[in-house]
């Protein structure tokens, strides 16, 4: 496909993409002013967003450089990474690059579809770091290549004899210099060259691979930074929004009379229940009070009476769920892969081991509840949210309006926490729907209960597990039976005997280990509605897989560490067709484990009531394993009390990065691990606040985390979620070994007292 291009002479720079050059810029005048805006003060609402802003790199006359990013911020430090990506071939100063975030940008294709205007856009399954690895640095590169022409047009002497270093072209011949910001005009008016420059050797990295602070962290800490929630239009009304609570239910009888009657409160708006044949565009039926505050709508929303029905699934409740995926196990299901013979294997084997597992629905709960502020006009609609996923919130919101998807603006914000949940862009279409019928700007605010109880919660399952092996200790079958509800339950057009496909990674080890592999799904019946949580399918599938390992081990008498290199094997590639491949080298697995092994003094001996466990997996691209230490006393009281993490994701970006989203994985899984469960009774979920849903607090933290690098020079993969798969299944271990009680269902809660 031909890229675009905007020929103006004001575009200030161009923009290397993956897909070739693409020359986007944005005017030097604006673009000036928003990074002042940015630097100097808390800027308006979102008013950097005027005005067509593509993936750009900007030099100011100040010096300073910005960066326009498709990636949303969403706490996994893109707005430091990728600008150190740029500033790295750009030869600058990194203190003076920063970051500005794009608005969604679509156009017509040549086939009259809808497709990316620049770049693709969005923020998920680690991504970042990898789409743009290239792409950002050609970009530096090129303007890095047009700089130093200028200033050889300007000084009269050959490119070759210049060098750009720190923001400034220098002549070392005659002592003559000029800084970029002098010459960026100049730069902005010479032609690109026929074939990209060349990129940086790695030998001569100075930005990449060295520690850097994060970019904004004084702007959050001090109020600055613009959440969605923080998102102001003039004029705009507030709203929050009573939702059925029971799943697929409906309203039988509704009087909003004294909701109306509430000083402020300008209506009372019905948003339909979502499609119950396809994909979810709002999650449930409901009716916003829109107020002229925030406090108004809120008490409007108290004053509703509202009688629901049950819905479709009034009987379902946690154990009632639990029952019925146990009783799917004792039948057959979706074969999704079968290598060899299983049956025979496990009927011939010299020893044979099972277990079965189970792991509840979890919440995502980020810190900033969901929240859309939407300006439906007749010429046009405005959408300012935190998502992940702008083209699907502009795709969404313009179906559910009935527009076309050029007439929707999305205007992504700072995410406080996404974790998978702000893939879903519910919470914006209703925004879109309450603004279309009172006919103003209006922000839609969720509350901490509304977040918790109508979340798109991680699919809850039970897992069997078999595996056999010969007289010589080798692994000759291995099966893994799945009965759980698929977060894929709703896609449109999938067929439910492909529901397998987001619960389970066909090609994750011990895929390829052992002759006769089978893996088998059960697809379960539940209302609760179901989407990815943060390293998706590998949170529940690692805590499984790993976890039998040890158990087989210890049943073997083999240390559990000896058996995984043992089924690893010498490095080599293997295809790996499911995302983060193409290939799977279990010798990169290896080495994080044995580095996390030395490390954490994994087999030393430890004192009794306390533990060290080890788990290690392959995660989107990433290789990472973990030594979990713990101690648990005489009333069955656990404390963690070090992790040690060994993680490989090729390349490095930002040392700083990686320990941050080593240490948030950490946290997260723990937390998971310990006490989260979404509760669910009568066909609603009971869990509300943190009350019920028991966040980790800071005194259970371990007090010391280390993360232990590996970088190998490949190409790199991302790190917001390696570090959460292996950290229960290396927890559970830790506690059988200072315990002897094998931790087989999630969250662990109180099962140590028991």
């Amino acid at each position: 496909m031909n890229a675009p291009i905007i020929s103006s002479r004001r575009d200030i720079l161009r923009y290397a993409g993956a897909a070739g050059a693409l020359i986007i810029a944005a005017p030097l005048a604006s673009c000036a002013r928003r990074a002042k805006l940015e630097q100097d003060a808390p800027p308006p609402a979102l008013e950097w967003f005027e005005g067509e802003i593509g993936p750009f790199v900007v030099i100011n006359a100040d010096e300073t450089i910005v960066i326009g990013s498709p990636n949303p911020e969403m706490g996994q430090g893109v707005d430091t990474s990728l600008p150190m990506l740029v500033a790295e071939e750009l030869e600058v100063d990194f203190d003076k690059v920063r970051m500005v975030q794009m608005p969604l940008g679509l156009k017509t294709g040549d086939d009259g579809e809808i497709t990316w205007k620049h770049v693709p856009q969005g923020s998920g399954g680690s991504t970042s770091i990898p789409e743009n690895w290239e792409a950002l640095r050609r970009a530096g590169a090129l303007a890095r290549t047009l700089l130093v022409a200028a200033a050889a047009e300007r000084f009269g002497v050959p490119v070759a004899e210049l060098t750009a270093a720190n923001g400034v072209v220098t002549h070392e011949g005659t002592g003559r210099s000029a800084s970029y910001g002098a010459l960026a005009q100049e730069a902005a008016a010479i032609a690109p060259p026929a074939e990209a420059p060349a990129l940086k050797p790695r030998s001569r990295f100075r930005i990449i691979g060295k520690p850097q602070k994060m970019k904004n962290a004084r702007a959050i800490v001090t109020g600055r930074a613009v959440y969605g929630i923080d998102a102001t239009l003039p004029g705009m009304l507030h709203a929050v929004m009573e939702r059925c609570p029971y799943f697929d239910g409906t309203a039988i009888s509704v009087d909003d009379s004294a909701a109306r009657a509430v000083d402020g409160v300008v209506d009372v708006v019905k948003v339909r229940r979502p499609p119950l044949d396809g994909p979810y565009d709002v999650q449930a039926e409901g009716y916003a009070v829109v107020a002229t505050s925030l406090w108004a709508a809120m008490k409007g929303r108290r004053a509703l009476r509202i009688e629901w029905d049950h819905g479709p699934y009034a009987d379902e409740s946690s154990e009632s769920f639990k029952r019925h995926c146990a009783d799917l196990l004792s039948g057959a299901g979706r074969i999704a892969r079968h290598d060899g013979d299983f049956d025979a294997a496990f009927a011939g084997a010299a020893e044979t081991y099972e277990a079965t597992y189970w792991e509840p629905y979890v919440s995502h709960a980020p810190l900033e509840p969901q929240n859309a502020l939407a300006d439906v006009r007749a010429d046009a609609v405005t959408i300012i949210a935190p998502t992940q996923t702008p083209s699907s919130c502009n795709r969404m919101v313009a179906a559910a309006l009935g527009r076309e998807r050029l007439d929707v603006k999305v205007l992504p914000t700072r995410l406080g926490g996404g974790f998978g949940r702000r893939l879903s862009n519910d919470y914006a279409v209703e925004a879109a729907l309450i603004s279309q019928a009172v006919a103003k700007p209006v922000k839609l605010l969720w509350t901490r209960e509304d977040d918790l109880q109508h979340d798109f919660y991680r699919p809850a399952g039970m897992h069997e597990l078999k595996a056999a092996f010969n007289d010589a200790g080798e692994l000759t079958g291995w099966t893994h039976r799945l009965a759980s509800a698929s977060k894929y339950y709703r896609r449109e057009g999938l067929p439910e005997d492909e529901y397998w496909t987001s619960e389970f990674w066909d090609d994750d080890f011990p895929a390829n280990m052992t002759p006769n592999y089978r893996l088998e799904y059960f697809s379960a019946r539940s209302g609760a509605p179901r989407g990815s949580w943060r390293a998706p399918a590998h949170t529940a599938n690692a805590f499984v897989v790993q976890s039998f390992l040890n158990e087989i081990a210890h049943r073997r008498g083999e240390d559990p560490l000896a058996l995984r290199l043992r089924l690893l094997g010498e490095p080599r590639e293997i295809p790996y067709k499911n995302h983060g491949g193409p290939v799977f080298n279990p010798g990169r697995l290896a080495a994080c484990l044995k580095l996390a092994a030395e490390k954490g003094a994994y087999g030393e001996k430890t004192p009794p009531g306390r533990g060290r466990g080890i788990a290690g997996h392959f995660t989107f691209g990433g290789y990472c394993a973990q030594v979990v230490d713990v101690e648990v006393d005489g009333d069955g009281r656990l404390k963690t009390t070090r992790v040690v993490a060994a993680v490989d994701i090729g390349s490095v970006v930002n040392p700083n990065g990686v320990i941050a989203q080593l240490e948030s994985g950490v946290n997260d899984g723990l937390s998971t691990a310990l006490r989260l469960a979404i509760e669910i009774e009568g066909g609603r979920v009971t869990t509300s606040n943190f009350d019920t849903y028991p966040l980790m607090k800071i005194a259970d933290a371990p007090p010391v985390i280390e993360t232990h690098i590996i970088d190998n020079g490949d190409a790199p993969s991302g790190m917001g979620e390696m570090g959460i798969p292996p950290l229960a299944p290396a927890l559970a271990h830790a506690i059988f070994e200072a315990t002897g009680k094998r931790i087989r269902t999630l969250p662990i809660a109180d099962q140590l007292r028991a």
